[in-house]
C-alpha cells in the first residue's frame, strides 16, 4: 500500500478492478463509521432500469461510460458517503479529476489470477457484467495493464486485497485516514 495525497473530504471512494471487494469493504466501512454507502454500478443499473451487461448490449460501451460518468457526478455531490465505483471509472480523465478533487481514494488491488478466480466464482457476474474483451484470465490481464497506471494516478491509498480479509482492509483504511485527519471520527 502506498499513501499519496493528503486532502480530506467527506467522501471515500473505493476504486479497483471487478472482484477486488469494493462493495464488501465499502459496506463494512460505511457501517463502521456511520456513513451512507453507494455502489455506483447498482445505482446506475437502478437509474437505467437495466444491468450493465444489458446497457453494453443495447447501447454500447460509449453510452455506458457516459452513464457511468453521470452517475459519478451525481454521487460525488453527497456528504459522508463511501462509494464503491465501477472498475472502469478511471478510464476517463474527467472521472479521475473528479475523484481526486472530491474525496479520499482507496485503490483495492489484486493479481490477475485472484481476480479471474473471484469473477468466475461470482454467480451474478455473467448475468450483470459484460466481457469487455475475450473474457477470463486473459481479459483481466489485458485490462489491468491498461487500468493499473490510472488507478495508481488516482489513489491516495493502495491496498493489496488478495488474501486480506475485508475487516483487515477496513482497519487499514481507517488507520491511514485517521493518521491524515485527526478530526475524523471513525
Amino acid at each position: 500500500m502506498t499513501p499519496r495525497k493528503t486532502r480530506m473530504k467527506s467522501i471515500l471512494y473505493l476504486i479497483g478492478y471487478r472482484g477486488t471487494g469494493k462493495t464488501t469493504v465499502g459496506q463494512l466501512l460505511a457501517k463502521r463509521i456511520g456513513w451512507n454507502f453507494v455502489d455506483a454500478d447498482v445505482h446506475l443499473e437502478a437509474k437505467c432500469g437495466k444491468t450493465i451487461k444489458e446497457i453494453f448490449d443495447s447501447e454500447g460501451e460509449l453510452s455506458f461510460r457516459d452513464s457511468e460518468s453521470a452517475t459519478l457526478r451525481e454521487v460525488s455531490s453527497r456528504e459522508r458517503c463511501v462509494i464503491a465505483t465501477g472498475g472502469g471509472i478511471v478510464l476517463r480523465e474527467e472521472n479521475r479529476n473528479l475523484l481526486g478533487t472530491s474525496g479520499f481514494v482507496v485503490w483495492l488491488m489484486a493479481d490477475a489470477k485472484t481476480l479471474a478466480e473471484r469473477i468466475q466464482a461470482d454467480s451474478t457476474t455473467a448475468a450483470r457484467r459484460p466481457n469487455l474483451t475475450v473474457g477470463g484470465l486473459a481479459e483481466v490481464e489485458d485490462l489491468l495493464r491498461i487500468r493499473e497506471p490510472l488507478y495508481h494516478e488516482c489513489a491516495d491509498l493502495e491496498i493489496d486485497a488478495a488474501g486480506t480479509s475485508p475487516e483487515s482492509i477496513v482497519e487499514t483504511i481507517l488507520k491511514e485516514w485517521n493518521s491524515r485527519s485527526p478530526t475524523f471520527s471513525g
